[in-house]
């Protein structure tokens, strides 16, 4: 039975490295001793062996053990004796391609869909919707495929912002361009808020987090779903 949380940040303002859904964290991997991170998406350009010194040290206050998945020989095998796994955040392109290119997005798949507990944040949540073409990053690469994990039958995007009336901004908003995402897909879409997450256990997938989400269909108008609700 699938375990995810799916969460649209790892920090939120004034806050450290996934504070805020620490107590979250400590039961959705309560059976873990060791977590493998997939520190692929380097936000910033860190490298794989920092960012992991970063997870491990955030675990490290809810006594689990972080080893990240570029320490291993054989990614595959270290995926699928997992206790538990963590995909941060930073560029979707580069982790969907770094994925594709070593041959275990479908392995991740599987060994997710079989109950191993997941963890995505911002890029790492991003591949679990149907397919990666709702995230907010520059295209730094070129990943062979857009298609991600499936796990959730929709799409997200994660650090979803209303428009600001008071801004002096004129590019798109996020919702312009999900609506032209919509122009040619119809795949559903979840804005997710800054400070939300999803809770999926099996095939239910409940909001959760103090703020509301937006739901966004082809050819409808984009719904605000409350903290609680069933989605899907």
């Amino acid at each position: 039975m699938k375990k995810l949380i799916i969460a649209s940040t790892s920090t939120l303002h004034g806050g450290s490295y996934l504070e805020y859904i620490l107590p979250t964290l400590k039961l959705h991997f309560e059976n873990c001793q060791e977590i493998i991170f997939i520190p692929y998406a380097r936000p910033g350009g860190i490298t794989h062996d920092e960012y992991t010194q970063k997870v491990a040290e955030t675990f490290k206050t809810i006594n689990i053990s972080v080893k990240g998945l570029h320490e291993f020989d054989n990614p595959i095998e270290a995926l699928e004796k997992a206790q538990g796994i963590f995909t941060g955040g930073g560029n979707t392109f580069l982790l969907v391609k770094q994925l594709h290119e070593k041959n275990i997005m479908d392995v991740l798949k599987k060994v997710v869909e079989n109950g191993t507990p997941y963890l995505g944040s911002s890029a790492g949540s991003n591949i679990t919707g149907i397919s990666m073409q709702t995230t907010n990053d520059m295209p730094i690469v070129y990943p062979p495929s857009f298609k991600t994990l499936g796990l959730i039958p929709f799409n997200l995007n994660p650090h979803y912002l209303d428009a600001d009336l008071q801004s002096k901004h004129m590019g798109e908003t996020r919702e312009t361009r999900i609506k032209e995402f919509h122009a040619f897909n119809d795949i559903p879409v979840l804005g997710l808020r800054e400070g939300s997450w999803l809770e999926v256990t099996g095939e239910t997938i409940i909001l959760k987090g103090n703020l509301t989400a937006r739901w966004f269909t082809a050819n409808n108008e984009a719904v605000e779903l409350e903290t609680e609700t069933v989605i899907g």
